[in-house]
């Protein structure tokens, strides 16, 4: 079990250091929030999971399951919030008359 974790850990780790490399090399807001929570969910993942493999007992292995849960979780909705924020932030620099894909706040389209 210690291995496995370890193995783990490590490609963990790995994730993580290829999500903050695409970080800096991709170059608009949404492409690095991708590169972020798609590699960075998978690499909490791996981490905690392994965590809890190296830890030994069912505690340990159940609240690395809990955490992964909840990162799954709110991962996906704090990544959707985010990219929404930064289409808006987009779009207001561009004409809203040509860009049906938005509303306004106030209800007109």
């Amino acid at each position: 079990m210690t291995l496995a974790g370890n193995l783990l850990i490590a490609l963990g780790a790995l994730l993580l250091l290829l999500a903050s490399i695409g970080l800096f090399s991709l170059r608009d807001a949404l492409s690095r929030q991708h590169a972020a929570t798609k590699a960075g969910s998978l690499a909490v993942a791996c981490i905690v999971l392994g965590a809890g493999l190296v830890g030994g007992d069912g505690a340990w292995i159940g609240r690395a399951l809990a955490i992964v849960a909840i990162v799954w979780l709110t991962l996906p909705v704090a990544s959707h919030v985010l990219a929404r924020a930064a289409l808006r932030e987009q779009a207001e620099t561009i004409d809203r008359e040509r860009l049906p894909l938005f509303e306004r706040d106030d209800g007109e389209a």
